[in-house]
């Protein structure tokens, strides 16, 4: 399978799960439970959320359309489905369960596990790690944001 079919699959993978988690959060960001805690003075209005991750799933989409082109893909995409399950279930624990504590441990392995990916593919991808980078950027905030709701709550 050529690049841009790949590139093709993991973009509607990777919006299918932004897609999905939208639904799993049941209105969260409107919702009086979320609109009545004390957050991050930092914390964004909503249409960047929106933005940053149309952006990471674009990058990570082109990401994984080169990582795939390696001979070991089961523990790539292991890796994937991993992050794939992380990332839409955060939404549903935080937002519809209202559980900030398994959300942050949620975010945490998150992070960890794609700070794992940038390392661990960074010789075989070389250039193309850049197109992690923003998911990893994003985690560091999405971290600290659920981090500081957690802490002052």
């Amino acid at each position: 399978m050529n690049f841009y079919v790949r590139l093709v699959l993991f973009l509607i993978i990777n919006f299918g799960a932004l897609w999905i988690g939208t639904i799993l959060m049941n209105d969260g960001p409107r919702t009086d439970w979320y609109l009545n805690l004390d957050k991050a003075p930092w914390t964004p209005p909503g249409w960047v959320f929106g933005f940053a991750w149309t952006t990471v799933m674009i990058c990570f989409s082109i990401y994984m359309a080169k990582l795939t082109e390696a001979k070991n893909n089961k523990i790539i995409l292991l890796l994937f489905a991993i992050q794939f399950v992380l990332n839409v279930s955060w939404n549903y624990v935080f937002f519809n369960q209202h559980d900030v504590s398994l959300g942050m441990i949620n975010l945490i392995v998150l992070f960890g596990l794609i700070a794992v990916m940038t390392i661990k593919f960074r010789p075989q991808l070389k250039i193309y790690t850049i197109f992690i980078l923003p998911y990893f950027l994003w985690l560091i905030v999405a971290n600290s944001l659920n981090g500081y709701i957690l802490y002052t709550n």
